[in-house]
């Protein structure tokens, strides 16, 4: 056991009392590389650590013991360890532990130490696969979180809104903290892993049926476009997929990405035609938001999140009638111009992982 800590150097300029106002993160699914959750533990830790104040608090990520020091060599770790599901030895030593993900099995014992929640969805209870048990049991594991939290956040008002329906608050204090976005430069990348020769729609996200991306090759029929879809997931649903763009005689024109590294995944964004995203449950949609971080025609869904996250600077599918879905497509897209290109910059701009980071750590300061 003589890694359970692992404080890579000694916090620096910390008040008296200090050993009461260390902040716990866990980030364990940073393990996860491109998924939603690695994004948020990565995105967030970086903007706390810039936010923070030493006088205040002191930070320790709590990371997978593969993953060592993800934010730099001068911050402060706890490991995992296999044992942590079932004993979590030292956690009277932090102020507060921030469980970032609604489900973690990690959590602190009852005592002292304060402990934030964040909630970024229950979309199982919109999926087709899981049955009625199931979605009890997930339901049971975010409640007994809820139950030991003293603050719950939310991703969004639509997720706050289901979190209130289908669970117990009490008199819990819960409230929406936007994730942010942020746009990494990968000025001198340009080898893309296919390269299209047409003007393409891009989509991002794992090929599950909640992502709804079986009625994007609908877009393709009557143009040359070419429709490219990112992330891993489903052989079955992908199939579903084919068969659709088969169905509209555009079958050779679809092509499935894979998982994408991050230099890839700005350069589709960069240099595509729009970005659809038809989802049917989102706590957020991060995609989103980085696709109209370079200004890009977006084409979402009304489900869930994504008239919140979207605003007035998406078009929506208000249908996926296909005849619909053309003439929404072809005459937004003959619209978008540089002003309208500024305004969804713009909007895109109000989701801050500084200004995440500022409302966490006003939670966390609730306590001192």
């Amino acid at each position: 056991m003589t890694d359970i800590w692992q404080t890579i150097r000694a916090p620096k300029a910390i008040r008296p009392g200090g050993d009461h106002h260390r902040v716990l993160i866990n980030c364990l699914k940073i393990r996860r590389p491109n998924t939603g959750l690695h994004q948020f533990c990565l995105q967030l830790g970086q903007a706390l650590i810039r936010a923070a104040d030493p006088n205040r608090e002191t930070l320790y990520f709590y990371v997978p013991k593969e993953w060592r020091r993800p934010f730099g060599a001068d911050q402060n770790y706890f490991s995992h360890h296999a044992f942590h599901k079932n004993w979590l030895p030292g956690t009277g030593k932090f102020k507060v532990w921030h469980s970032t993900y609604q489900n973690s099995r990690h959590l602190p014992p009852k005592g002292r130490t304060r402990m934030v929640l964040t909630i970024h969805d229950l979309n199982f209870l919109i999926e087709e696969r899981p049955l009625a048990r199931k979605r009890r049991h997930y339901l049971g594991e975010i409640q007994r979180s809820i139950d030991r939290s003293d603050h719950v956040v939310c991703i969004s008002n639509y997720t706050r809104d289901c979190v209130r329906e289908h669970l117990r608050m009490g008199d819990k204090p819960i409230e929406v903290i936007y994730n942010g976005c942020a746009t990494d430069d990968f000025p001198e990348f340009d080898q893309p892993s296919y390269r299209p020769e047409v003007p393409f729609i891009f989509s991002l996200g794992a090929l599950l049926p909640k992502k709804n991306f079986h009625v994007l090759p609908a877009l393709l029929r009557g143009n040359g476009y070419q429709l490219l879809i990112a992330g891993a997931g489903d052989s079955e649903y992908a199939e579903l997929i084919r068969g659709e763009a088969r169905r509209h005689g555009v079958e050779n024109r679809v092509r499935f990405l894979g998982p994408i590294a991050e230099p890839e995944k700005f350069w589709y964004y960069q240099h595509c035609l729009a970005f659809a995203f038809p989802s049917l449950a989102e706590g957020f949609g991060l995609p989103v938001v980085e696709a109209m971080q370079f200004g890009k025609p977006v084409f979402l869904s009304t489900h869930a999140s994504l008239p919140e996250i979207g605003g007035a600077a998406a078009h929506f599918f208000t249908s996926f009638d296909p005849d619909h879905m053309q003439s929404v497509f072809q005459e937004r897209l003959a619209s978008h111009d540089e002003a309208r290109a500024i305004a969804v910059r713009q909007h895109a701009a109000k989701f801050s992982w500084q200004r995440a980071a500022e409302g966490y750590l006003r939670i966390y300061r609730q306590w001192d």
